[in-house]
């Protein structure tokens, strides 16, 4: 079927007219239509016949990139022109972007047809995708499961097939968390690999970036490769690189930290280190050194630091949507939190989470300096009930915010490095988790190729897809 197809293999089969870009829109719009409705991965779908008119277009004009006449759907985070994007809240529930942002606009140069958007949690806070909006997303694996977030519609339309690659962005954990939570890959890119758009504050927001998803890693890196590249309205770009031509690199005698739970400061499920130990030993198949690491930093440092510079990022950015009662009614519990812990930061508190902040960075690339790569669960729980808002325990202990449960992405969101998380196998249960692969601020391309070699040998998106 067209729709198990990778993007790159659509991609060239596409450009030596083997298949053209109508027969390709039918077949996923045909998949969407029977899966869809079961899992809301895919919200504010197009028309179909204006979707065949423009993938008949696409057929008829000059190649314009690698994902040209290729099916998209947007984050629905992402403003994408004559789209709606509701940001998942009642308060935007009609508004429909007149512009596409710049990781749109770089999606649409390539050639892609955007054929709607993937579901997200509320204004993307929390990783579990639901939203008064659209509603909840499912587990592919288990449709009473959440998909996580706040790229679960992406994770879960890609382990479906509905759609052959996809964006994601990744604030807390948001490329990572849906993807071991769906069995495909997430790559968060070294912060500035991505550029954001020139709007607001670019300076101080230096925790989030867009990256991609994937059921493969070429797809991974072609896509990033499409997003990537300085914008010269933005600080801190890093240069355009190539990375689909660079995957193949051996693995053997390449070192790789295990932090596991970093000496038990993360609470993880039964089942969940087990997974992560024995997708490394994959790597140490192929002649990788694993060794286990103490905590190179207070977990407690890097969790107070993150959730100060969160909070003052969030209570700023969203200030006048709190000072309006009725709108400030309208926001989930969650964004309230998050800005009433922002508005009562003092300034040595946000000077201390940056000092914080730059010691760990510190601290990481010591760490590097003997290591190529460190490890850890990309996920300290299994897949939970769709029905809760979040995990309150993990593993016997009390969760005291709504996104402590998933802490584990925290000592690579805080700095900004590359890290691509790759499917780590099944639980007794049935339900996927995944592993972190994690590299030096800038080392995109060695970290893409060593998920290349565990993919090559295990290939868990196709090896094991769900039943739908």
């Amino acid at each position: 079927m067209l729709t198990d197809l990778t993007a790159t293999e659509l991609s060239s089969r596409l450009a030596a007219r083997d298949i053209s870009a109508a027969e390709v829109m039918a077949a996923f719009l045909d998949r969407i239509e029977a899966v869809n409705p079961a899992i809301n991965a895919l919200v504010s779908l197009r028309p179909r016949d204006e979707l065949m008119a423009e993938a008949r277009a696409a057929d008829e004009a000059p190649r314009k990139g690698w994902l040209h006449g290729i099916p998209f759907a947007t984050k629905e985070l992402v403003e994408t022109r004559g789209m709606p994007t509701t940001q998942g809240s009642p308060i935007f529930r009609d508004h429909v972007s007149e512009t596409d942002d710049l990781l749109a606009a770089r999606i649409r140069a390539a050639g892609a047809v955007f054929i709607g958007k993937t579901n997200v949690p509320e204004w993307g806070l929390g990783s579990h995708s639901f939203n008064p909006v659209f509603g909840t997303t499912l587990n592919p694996y288990d449709r009473t499961r959440s998909a996580g977030g706040s790229s679960g519609g992406a994770a879960a339309a890609l382990a479906t097939r509905l759609v052959p690659v996809a964006d994601g962005s990744d604030t807390m954990g948001s490329l990572r968390n849906p993807a071991a939570f769906c069995n495909v890959y997430g790559f968060r890119p070294s912060f500035g690999r991505v550029p954001q758009d020139a709007i607001g504050d670019t300076f101080l927001t230096t925790i989030s970036t867009a990256g991609p998803m994937a059921r493969t890693i070429e797809d991974l890196a072609r896509l990033l490769e499409v997003i990537s590249g300085p914008h010269a309205e933005t600080p801190f770009g890093l240069p355009q690189e190539s990375f689909a031509d660079r995957l193949e690199r051996p693995v053997k005698g390449k070192r790789i930290g295990w932090l596991a739970d970093w000496g038990g400061a993360y609470a993880t499920e039964p089942g969940i280190l087990e997974a992560c130990e024995s997708a490394l030993g994959v790597l140490e198949e192929q002649g990788a050194i694993v060794e286990r690491l103490s905590p190179p930093f207070p977990a407690e440092r890097i969790w107070d630091a993150w959730v100060r510079l969160r909070a003052m990022l969030n209570s700023n950015a969203m200030r006048a949507l709190y000072d309006d009662p009725a709108k400030r009614a309208a926001l989930k519990p969650e964004a309230v939190w998050e800005i009433e812990q922002g508005l009562g930061l003092a300034p040595e508190a946000v000077y201390a989470a940056s000092v914080a902040r730059s010691e760990w960075y510190a601290a990481a690339h010591r760490l590097f300096a003997r290591y190529d790569a460190m490890a850890l669960p990309a996920a300290q729980v299994w897949p939970f009930p769709a029905d809760w808002r979040w995990p309150q325990e993990v593993a016997g202990r009390k969760m005291d915010t709504y996104h402590r449960w998933m802490e584990v992405v925290i000592p690579v969101s805080l700095i900004g490095l590359p890290s691509l998380c790759v499917p780590a196998g099944f639980g007794a249960g049935g339900l996927p988790t995944g592993l972190q692969l994690i590299g030096p601020h800038g080392a995109d391309a060695a970290v893409l190729a060593l998920g290349q070699a565990y993919h090559q040998a295990t290939d868990w998106p196709a090896r094991r897809p769900p039943a739908a």
